[in-house]
């Protein structure tokens, strides 16, 4: 893939850690900047840096390995205060233009307002005249605007004030993007009627090996046919509002009081854990459902995913969450909320089972159903490890960067 010469520049939004002179990046970050690397001779990758508290899951950038000789990281200063933002713009903005005048093609990440360095660098390339693509992974406006009912008096003026803008300047900048990638069918949904050029992109970080193997799968289809023990229930994510978690509770508590024997687990921090937690306790379900907040292990994650019977989420927003594809790749079935990402991943093999937004009551009798019908989850497990063989992380980012190649006009 790599030997054309040509440089990529790329605005990617996970933030960069500075301790003590030396940077940190997220372990899946890393990753993308390896698998970038392995497709295009010189990289370079626009990231916002602070100096704040460190997240567990960050390491040096260094552990990115030989691939980082050909990377140049340039930090641009966080600024998601509107009066930061202003006062910063003018100095991101050249250095902005510098690095887009030196690259031969450019995608830029989007998704946000003020410290959105992502659209700057989408408008800078427009003025300029460089064809550019632009790469969103949920709708961020959306998202934003459900927020207006949600927290304290700040967060919920800030999403009043915010989300109309932030629709606005989506749309803007898909129409003037050569290209437009869209990672799952949510957000290609909505976004698609706006761009000249819409590609359906995903952007997962599984390999090949962290797949379910043939006699794993084997063994978990013969598990499921027997219906014996109760069923093992997982869910992988933030408990955030737009992730459900409520209403999460709220189908497992119908499901116990029909009968059903379960363990459940939610893994993810989130601002919403402790009150999860909370009402898991005033339902009387501690001994049925944990939720034991953040893990870094990743083994440990993808041993949970494929030890569990059933996926269950309940997402709220449009948006394409990894977590789904990671659950079909361990050979559990998704159920969970209809949306267009959910409907497409499974549309090949039907590997889940999906009810209509926020019906929790829908929701429930699928669980239940499905709790009484071994032979179906049988089937359902096979289907699912089907409709995530595709997805790895090497297959995704070379398709990736085949079309970025293929639709964007180097320099």
């Amino acid at each position: 893939m790599r030997g054309d010469g040509k440089r990529l520049l790329i605005y990617a939004p996970v933030p960069l850690h500075r301790k003590e002179g030396k940077l940190y990046l997220e372990d899946q970050a890393r990753n993308g900047l390896r698998l970038w690397a392995d497709n295009f001779d010189l990289l370079t990758v626009i990231m916002p840096v602070t100096d704040g508290p460190m997240p567990k899951s960050w390491g040096p950038l260094e552990l990115v390995g030989p691939a980082l000789d050909r990377i140049k990281i340039v930090p641009v200063p966080m600024a998601y205060r509107p009066d930061r933002f202003l006062r910063l713009l003018p100095t991101v903005r050249r250095q902005i233009r510098d690095l887009i005048a030196e690259a031969d093609y450019i995608s830029f990440a989007i998704g946000g307002l003020f410290g959105d360095w992502g659209s700057v660098g989408c408008h800078e390339a427009w003025k300029m005249g460089r064809p550019y693509g632009v790469w969103t992974d949920r709708v961020e406006s959306q998202v934003t605007r459900r927020l207006i009912g949600q927290g304290n008096w700040r967060r919920r003026l800030q999403a009043r004030l915010y989300h109309r803008p932030m629709a606005w300047l989506e749309r803007r900048l898909i129409r003037r993007a050569h290209v437009g990638f869209f990672h799952g069918g949510e957000t290609f949904k909505v976004y698609a009627p706006f761009s000249r050029n819409p590609q359906l992109v995903h952007d997962i970080h599984l390999s090949k090996s962290d797949h379910i193997d043939p006699v794993a799968l084997d063994a978990k289809v013969q598990a499921a046919a027997t219906g014996l023990g109760p069923l093992k229930i997982i869910y992988v994510g933030r408990a955030d509002p737009m992730k459900g978690p409520f209403d999460w509770l709220e189908v497992l508590d119908s499901v116990h009081r029909a009968g059903v024997e379960f363990e459940a687990q939610w893994l993810g921090d989130g601002t919403e854990l402790d009150a999860l937690r909370a009402r898991i306790v005033e339902k009387g379900l501690e001994d049925k459902i944990a939720a034991p907040g953040f893990t870094s292990d990743r083994a440990a994650i993808l041993a949970a995913l494929r030890a569990a019977d059933i996926f269950l989420f309940c997402h709220k927003t449009p948006e394409s969450p990894r977590c789904l594809i990671e659950a079909l790749a361990s050979g559990t079935p998704i159920v969970g909320y209809d949306g267009a990402f959910a409907r497409d991943l499974i549309s090949g093999n039907g590997g889940g089972v999906l009810a209509p937004l926020n019906d929790v009551s829908a929701l429930a009798r699928q669980m239940i159903e499905l709790a009484r019908a071994p032979g179906r989850r049988a089937t359902l497990v096979r289907n699912a490890a089907a409709d995530g063989a595709p997805f790895d992380d090497v297959s995704v980012f070379r398709h990736r960067s085949e079309l970025i190649r293929e639709h964007l006009p180097p320099r």
